[in-house]
């Protein structure tokens, strides 16, 4: 009787324990997480500053997530199609997108945007990387104030290259060519990596890309520099006057850059990769890298989830003016 009770006792335990299994499937999916590799889509090309921040981040993250994080390249459309894709996939927590402020400037961009910047989880913010304006080697402007003269006097005859509509480089330019009152031609390509290539072969005059791409080629010799987009200058490239020191007044733009998940990831999965995040921004490779690049890893106090969907709202709204100003859009 005794024992027979005892069995009673523990089946009905066990029933129980697995009747909780049965009603907590997204705590047990995030327990097991990640079970594979997950795939970090970057919008943009290969070799481009996003890209630079993704593959430093992914190679730590790998270690800490005991899964092969991969880059992926999703090219085209001012960094929407990968992000539209990102949007669309499964929220198991195997495809995420890292993207830059252009996440914030796409819903004011594209007036028939596919998706919406709430179809996304945020995950935490990683680094804002100032912007340098550099040109090809050679070009006559000795300083940033001779540029400005430059451009207005030549308007005409200068290019203007960036990295596709909706780009960083295309933000800062059309910013610049707001500050100088002086519309320039622009030469669009599909990526930073290709319009850097034509600027060091002297194919467009000027550029205004992110330190994580320009600091080597600065240092390099392999294009001219001119100033720094930040309110300060910054440490790695203390030759550089700020913008402002050039004569353009409370020009300052930097460019921050997040992880995102499928809208509907769970929170205990994005709890897991904004933790992993967060061990790649402590990492000393990474951040001496950063520092290489001449930025650093965002403090902890804005690398929240919470943190990070508080400003990504924040910067919707203060682009959006500043584009509707400009009338300049993508469709």
């Amino acid at each position: 009787m005794i024992a027979r009770t005892t069995r009673a006792a523990c089946a009905a335990v066990l029933g129980l324990a697995a009747a909780a299994f049965a009603l907590a499937p997204g705590a047990a999916r995030a327990q097991a997480y990640p079970a594979r590799p997950i795939t970090v889509v970057v919008p943009f090309a290969a070799g481009g500053p996003t890209d630079t921040v993704a593959r430093l981040v992914a190679e730590s993250m790998t270690k800490t997530l005991g899964q092969q994080v991969i880059v992926e390249n999703v090219g085209g459309a001012g960094g929407t199609r990968g992000a539209g894709q990102v949007a669309k996939a499964a929220p198991d927590g195997y495809t995420l997108l890292l993207h830059h402020i252009g996440q914030a400037t796409a819903p004011s961009l594209y007036r028939k945007l596919p998706y919406k910047v709430t179809d996304f989880e945020t995950a935490g913010l990683i680094t804002a990387v100032p912007m340098t304006l550099i040109a090809k080697p050679g070009y006559e402007p000795k300083t940033i104030a001779d540029v400005i003269a430059y451009v207005k006097a030549n308007k005409d005859k200068v290019t203007y290259g960036n990295a596709g509509v909706g780009s960083a480089s295309h933000l800062c330019g059309m910013l610049f060519m707001s500050a100088v009152g002086t519309q320039l031609t622009t030469v669009p390509y599909q990526g930073t990596g290709p319009a850097m290539n034509d600027l060091v072969g002297g194919q467009i005059d000027l550029m205004c890309d992110q330190t994580t791409n320009t600091t080597g080629q600065i240092k390099g010799g392999k294009v001219k520099a001119y100033a720094v987009t930040t309110k300060d200058r910054v440490k790695s490239l203390a030759d550089l006057p700020t913008m402002e020191e050039g004569g353009l007044k409370g020009f300052e733009v930097a460019v921050w850059h997040g992880l995102y998940a499928p809208k509907g990831t769970s929170p205990e999965i994005v709890a897991k990769l904004n933790a992993a995040l967060g061990v790649a921004l402590e990492d000393p490779k990474v951040v001496a890298r950063f520092a290489d690049l001449g930025t650093e890893p965002e403090p902890k106090d804005r690398r929240s989830p919470e943190f990070h969907k508080t400003y990504l709202t924040a910067e919707v709204a203060k682009w959006k003016p500043v584009i509707e100003a400009a009338g300049v859009y993508a469709d």
